[in-house]
Order: C-alpha cells, then structure tokens, then sequence
C-alpha cells in the first residue's frame, strides 16, 4: 500500500521526530510536486493491485554502460531531476548519496547513513558547501522522503532512492488528457487571458 506524502514548506533539523527502530520509508509513498507524482516503491507489472486491472503501456528501453564513478553521477541527476531538486539540494543529495555508498552493508542492505558534520564536511571529508548551505540541502531531502531522522546524525534512507545495485531504471510515463480535462485547462486558460 503506497502513502502519499504532501510536501511541507521545510524542516526544523533541531526538532526532527526520530524514528529508531523502524525505517519509515520503507512502505513506497508518492510525493506531490507541482502538477505530477513521482512514486517510489517496488512495481513488478503493470497491473492495478487493488482491482487487478491490467494496464497497457508502450514502452522503450535504453541500456548504458556506466563506470562506478558515472553510474552514481546519472542515478544521483536522474533522481534529482525527477523530485525536480533545486541545485542545494541535488548537491547535498549526491555527498549523501557518496557517504551511502561507504556505509558498510548488514544482511545485503544498509538502511541508514550516518551523517556528522566536522572538519568542513561529512565525517572529515570536504563536500564544497558549508555546513549552513549542507543543512539546507538536508532540509529538501528530509521535506521529499529521502531520509528519515532514526538518532541525532543517523538517518534511514529510502531504499528505492539509495541503493547499491548495479542496474536503475528511469521511467517517465505519459498518459493522454482525457476530453474533460483538456477542456478544464483551456478555460482556465481563458479565464487568465481576459484578466490580462
């Protein structure tokens, strides 16, 4: 069962409510973003779970071969620009996104990051910004789902955002407007017209 998350203006980082024991972001969920959902979760067809509708699409696939280096570069923009980050938060995402991938596995997954600002960086290591620009950064992914607080400096992440696999899979689907709704844009659209 997928949640939808409604995006809030912005979190407090020194009034987060921690989650220790239990990844909240495990269940898939749907952030709302200006006209559009991206979802995250685990799909294994295109069928309606709830009704059992088969849904038929067209769909073209692209293969790419990508060194380690790159892959996570294209993972970190591909998912940057689905959640439509702004610059901050895609840079923050991608030093996270490097800290995940030092994280040491348990049972084939790491389901957090453990995040300590020192030294001008995560754990010593120098990420560019500073730590007022990191926490705002940190801020947007905490606001989209892409980690939760589990203890001061530690948090679970989204599985389905941070992963050490070898393989993603971008998808963007395309639905027809139906007849009612095309309509409802045009007169919305006339309406902004004679108010000009």
């Amino acid at each position: 069962m997928s949640s939808t998350v409604k995006k809030t203006p912005g979190q407090n980082l020194r009034k987060l409510e921690y989650s220790p024991n239990e990844n909240p972001l495990i269940q898939p969920q749907e952030i709302v973003i200006k006209r559009r959902y991206v979802s995250s979760g685990t799909r294994r067809d295109l069928a309606d779970p709830d009704t059992g509708e088969i849904q038929a699409a067209a769909v073209i696939r692209v293969i790419e071969d990508k060194d380690d280096e790159e892959f996570v570069k294209v993972f970190s923009a591909g998912v940057a620009a689905a959640y439509q980050l702004n610059r901050t938060a895609q840079r923050v995402f991608q030093a996270v996104l490097d800290e995940y991938q030092r994280t040491p596995m348990k049972s084939g997954f790491a389901e957090s990051v453990t995040l300590y600002w020192f030294d001008g960086g995560i754990s010593g290591r120098t990420i560019g910004m500073s730590e007022k620009t990191f926490q705002r950064g940190l801020k947007d992914l905490l606001t989209n789902g892409f980690i939760y607080p589990k203890i001061p400096n530690i948090f679970w992440v989204n599985p389905s955002l941070f992963f050490k696999g070898s393989r993603v899979i971008f998808m963007r689907e395309y639905r027809r407007k139906s007849k009612e709704a095309a309509e409802k844009d045009t007169r919305t659209l006339d309406i902004f017209e004679t108010a000009t």
